[in-house]
C-alpha cells in the first residue's frame, strides 16, 4: 500500500504537491461525519435561490435553452452586467471587456494564469479566502502575506503593502469585503493603495465577490477609483449577493486590452458556463434586488447578534462591516485556534474554521459564518459560552 501511494504522489507536480489541503474541506469532512452539529463553518447563504431567479432558469431548459453560449457568455448577460455596474459604481465595461465564468473560482484562476510569469510576486492582505495564494502558486508565481491585524479591524495597512514590493512585484490581489473577517477597507485606504500601483505599475486583481453584502455604508469598487479601471481585473459573481452558490456563474471585467489573455485561457479551459445558470443570473440582475436586498438586512440581523453574542462571552470580535462571517479572538482562552476549533467540534458539536488557514495574521482566532438561521446562531452560542467558561 505505501509503495502504491509514494508511486501515485510520485507522478504529481512539485507545484500540486506542495500546495497544503483546505482547512474548510477538513471540518466539513469531519462534521458529515457528526449529528447535531451546528455549522457556522459554511461560506455559503443558507437562502435558497430566490423563487423567480428559479423559474427563469426553469423556462430556460423547457425552451430548449440547453446548447453551447458563446464562450465568453451570453451577450444578453455581459450587456446586463456593464449596466449594472456602471449604475452601482459608476464603472463602464463594453459587454466584450466582461468573461461569465465558471464561478468566482474561475475568474481568480483566468487572473492568476493570463498574468504571472514563473517567478512574480503577488501582494495578498491576509487572512484572505484559502484560493488566493495556491491560484498565484499554481500559476507559477509567489504569494506574499502582508498581514492584517485587529486592532486595525483588519483593514489592510497600505504601509505594509508598500515594505512588501520588490522589483519581481507584479500585482496586488485584494478581497473586500473580506472572508474570513468580514472586513471591508475604506475609500482612503484604496485610493493609497492605488497611488502604489500606479507609482509601482501593478496589475490589481479586485474580488468584489460580497460586493452587495456590505453593512452601513456604500461598497468602493476599486476599478472606479481615479486611474485604476486601466489596471484593474474586477472578479465577481452571483453566488453570494444572489444565493446562487450551486449554479457557479462569476465574472471577471477589465480593459479590452487586459482581457484578451484571460478570454485566451477561458476558451480552452471550459466551453461555456452553464446556460441555464446564465439565463437565471440575468433574471437576478433585471429582477433580484427585492431578494438582495431581503437578504442584507436578515444577515445584518445576525450580524449583530453572533458580534454581540462573541463580545459578551470575553472573545474579542471587532464589527464586520461586509460578507458573512465573524472572526473572533479565540488565543484569549489560552487554547490556539486549531485546538479550540476541534474541541468545540468535539465537545459542543459547533463547527467553526481555524484562523491559521487563512494565512498570516489568522493564528489565534477562527472564522464563524453567520449565513444560518438565527435560532441556529442563537444556540450556538451557548454553546460556545458553555465551552468557554468550562475551559
Amino acid at each position: 500500500m505505501y509503495n502504491n501511494i509514494h508511486m501515485a504522489t510520485s507522478y504529481l507536480s512539485r507545484r500540486v504537491d506542495a500546495l497544503k489541503p483546505s482547512p474548510i474541506r477538513k471540518f466539513f469532512d469531519i462534521v458529515a461525519t457528526m449529528q447535531d452539529v451546528i455549522s457556522l463553518g459554511i461560506g455559503e447563504p443558507d437562502f435558497d435561490t430566490p423563487e423567480p431567479i428559479v423559474q427563469a432558469g426553469v423556462r430556460s431548459l423547457l425552451s430548449g435553452q440547453t446548447h453551447y453560449t458563446s464562450n465568453a457568455g451570453i451577450l444578453e448577460l455581459r450587456a446586463g452586467l456593464s449596466a449594472h455596474l456602471e449604475r452601482l459604481y459608476g464603472v463602464h465595461y463594453e459587454p466584450g471587456e466582461i468573461v461569465i465564468t465558471v464561478g468566482g473560482s474561475e475568474a481568480l484562476y483566468l487572473a492568476a494564469t493570463a498574468f504571472l510569469n514563473p517567478g512574480e510576486e503577488v501582494i495578498i492582505p491576509t487572512p484572505c479566502f484559502v484560493s488566493y495564494q495556491a491560484e498565484v502558486h499554481l500559476a507559477g508565481g509567489v504569494p506574499v502575506e502582508v498581514a492584517c491585524r485587529l486592532d486595525n479591524n483588519f483593514e489592510v495597512d497600505p504601509k505594509d503593502v508598500a515594505a512588501a514590493i520588490t522589483p519581481r512585484t507584479k500585482a496586488i490581489l485584494l478581497g473586500y469585503p473580506s472572508n474570513p473577517t468580514g472586513a471591508v477597507a475604506g475609500r482612503e485606504t484604496l485610493l493609497e493603495i492605488a497611488r502604489l500601483a500606479e507609482e509601482h505599475d501593478l496589475i490589481v486583481f479586485s474580488d468584489e465577490i460580497y460586493d452587495r453584502l456590505v453593512y452601513g455604508r456604500a461598497h468602493v469598487c476599486f476599478p472606479a477609483l481615479p486611474g485604476m479601471w486601466k489596471r484593474t481585473i474586477l472578479l465577481g459573481g452571483f453566488s453570494k449577493d444572489y444565493a446562487m452558490t450551486g449554479w457557479r456563474i462569476g465574472y471577471a471585467a477589465g480593459p479590452g486590452a487586459l482581457m484578451t489573455g484571460l478570454l485566451r485561457i477561458h476558451q480552452y479551459t471550459v466551453m461555456c458556463a452553464s446556460t441555464t445558470a446564465q439565463v437565471a443570473a440575468l433574471e437576478g440582475l433585471q429582477h433580484g434586488e427585492e431578494h438582495v436586498q431581503r437578504m442584507l438586512a436578515e444577515y445584518d440581523r445576525r450580524r449583530r447578534l453572533i458580534v454581540d453574542g462573541l463580545n459578551g462571552m470575553g472573545l474579542p470580535t471587532f464589527e464586520p462591516r461586509g460578507a458573512f462571517y465573524a472572526f473572533p479572538h479565540v488565543a484569549v482562552t489560552g487554547l490556539d485556534d486549531e485546538t479550540f476549533a476541534n474541541r468545540l467540534l468535539q465537545e459542543e458539536n459547533v463547527a467553526v474554521i481555524p484562523g491559521c488557514g487563512f494565512g498570516a495574521g489568522g493564528a489565534g482566532f477562527v472564522r464563524c459564518s453567520y449565513a444560518t438561521a438565527y435560532e441556529k446562531i442563537e444556540e450556538a452560542l451557548r454553546r460556545i459560552e458553555r465551552f468557554v467558561n468550562r475551559i
